[in-house]
């Protein structure tokens, strides 16, 4: 594995002017890979469809479904007298599923979540969004800092870090629903230092 800086562009002929470019700064081409990415939820990383086994917000919502299927069988055994032996069985399942919903939106209240500002949730995490994405394998810093130079100067968007490996041009580890590492530039500035010109 090594070091790897990415950037998202969203027409082909920005990614080939981005491979030569890379090239020109001194690049092998079998160092750089180049592909689309799928919008998030597209990903088809499980067969029946979707990118996740659950989603990241609702990993409270256990706690919620244990609390909840006990407090509604309770319910439904105090009304057995009155329901029958259906009556605890209908008042766990019902319990269950309504608790797992309390219990979601209650962990999200107590985050201070209101359904406005979702972004602001401590379990939301960014997500690597869809186009043409151009990468290159960097060993030492002053080719990370080339390769950033390259891509900002080209117009890349949600430039990256990264660990990986890339051989033969195809990033072989890649991972399109791992949280992108952003690289953000200077607050004082748009642009690199010493935005990077052609030799």
């Amino acid at each position: 594995m090594t070091g790897i800086i990415a950037g998202r562009f969203q027409l082909q002929t920005e990614v080939e002017d981005a491979i030569e470019e890379l090239q020109r700064a001194g690049f092998a081409r079998e160092a750089v890979s180049a592909f689309y990415v799928n919008p998030p939820g597209q990903h088809h990383t499980f067969p029946i469809g979707g990118d996740r086994a659950e989603s990241p917000g609702a990993k409270e919502s256990g706690k919620g479904v244990a609390a909840g299927a006990a407090a509604g069988a309770a319910a439904g055994l105090a009304a057995a007298p009155f329901l029958g032996p259906v009556g605890a069985v209908t008042g766990g399942l019902v319990g269950a599923h309504v608790g797992g919903l309390v219990g979601s939106l209650s962990q999200m209240k107590e985050q201070g979540d209101t359904g406005e500002h979702a972004e602001d949730v401590e379990n939301a995490a960014p997500i690597r969004k869809a186009g043409m994405m151009v990468a290159v394998a960097v060993g030492e810093h002053d080719q990370e800092d080339r390769a950033i130079n390259v891509l900002r100067s080209l117009g890349a968007a949600d430039i990256e870090r990264a660990q990986g490996t890339i051989e033969n041009g195809d990033w072989r580890d890649f991972d399109p629903v791992s949280s992108p590492q952003l690289i953000e530039p200077s607050p004082d500035q748009s642009r690199p230092e010493q935005p990077y010109r052609r030799p």
